[in-house]
């Protein structure tokens, strides 16, 4: 049996869906990204896995252990599932430390004084644990949320969107610092939000939810080769409009340019990228504008080229 499970959640507002029938299964320690756009139920089935929102369908476990929503439990919420949102709810006048020891107060003190210890220093947060929110970056702020979060040594942590007041130098390295964090404890991490390539600095399991629906799961590399949708991927890049076809697609990078031999089109706009020249280029019989990589930066505006590409990379969707 899974370690935490969802079985055919759903939910509803004015009768409108949110959240279509949705299950899921995690062992203990695993990782899992859900990437959707706003409206897509993310935030909803949080809610829900949380023990803090009424699901119209369907049972959370935990353990084999329901999960009771607000409905089932006088105080909703547990203690084991902690939940972080994109906005810090930190206490304004009291420190960093205090912020993090207030979710201890009913504990045994010495264990509290270790726990917020060991919690200030693996967040690399002691050299600022006499500061007020208002004295820290926005980083720092997150780091702090997420110490009041973990000081009950939560078994499932719930990440709504937590990095997107975040620059993405601050992003990118709070990811990476919080990841080893997270695995030194032993915790099962869901991780929700709009940007895929946030997801996939913390781990490479991936659900694609859109409307409320499940649109496809699996790894980066499975979503990217063999997506089900247009949607699923455009996430990973453009994808440019085979002519003459209804549902046929190739991806930038999967285009050839040439000198001669192919399709004939002309480059009407060059962009300099950190690995290459981002085309964007006219297709000469149909008059369709792709965008095309040119990883040599050997085109340029004006130039006339060929385009060929193999038959397994192209996607029908």
């Amino acid at each position: 049996m899974s370690y935490f499970s969802i079985s055919n959640v759903s939910k509803s507002y004015d009768e409108i869906p949110a959240l279509q029938p949705f299950s899921l299964e995690m062992n203990q320690g695993d990782f899992l990204a859900i990437v959707g756009e706003s409206g897509s139920g993310k935030s909803t089935l949080l809610k829900i896995m949380a023990g803090l929102e009424v699901q119209d369908s369907g049972e959370v476990f935990l353990g084999g252990k329901p999960i009771l929503n607000p409905n089932q439990k006088i105080v909703s919420g547990y203690d084991e599932i902690r939940l972080i949102h994109q906005n810090f709810h930190l206490y304004p006048n009291s420190t960093v430390e205090e912020n993090i020891s207030r979710q201890l107060l009913h504990y045994e003190k010495e264990y509290a004084k270790s726990r917020v210890a060991q919690l200030l220093k693996l967040l690399g947060l002691n050299d600022f644990k006499d500061r007020f929110p208002r004295q820290l970056s926005g980083g720092q702020k997150q780091k702090v949320a997420i110490g009041k979060a973990m000081a009950v040594e939560p078994d499932i942590l719930l990440l709504d969107e937590p990095f997107s007041s975040l620059d993405t130098i601050q992003t990118h390295r709070l990811i990476s610092e919080l990841k080893e964090i997270f695995k030194e404890f032993g915790t099962t991490v869901i991780f929700v939000t709009h940007d895929l390539d946030d997801a996939l600095r913390l781990t490479d399991n991936l659900i694609i939810l859109q409307k409320g629906k499940v649109a496809q799961k699996g790894t980066s590399r499975q979503l990217c080769e063999k997506p089900n949708t247009k949607y699923v991927a455009q996430l990973f890049s453009p994808i440019n409009k085979l002519p003459d076809t209804k549902n046929s697609y190739i991806r930038p990078a999967d285009v050839k340019l040439r000198t001669k031999g192919g399709l004939l089109a002309h480059v009407t706009d060059s962009r300099f990228l950190v690995h290459y020249n981002s085309l964007q280029i006219q297709l000469k019989e149909s008059g369709i504008t792709w965008e095309v990589d040119d990883p040599q930066r050997k085109y340029e505006i004006g130039d006339r080229v060929y385009l060929s590409w193999d038959g397994p990379k192209v996607m029908t969707l």
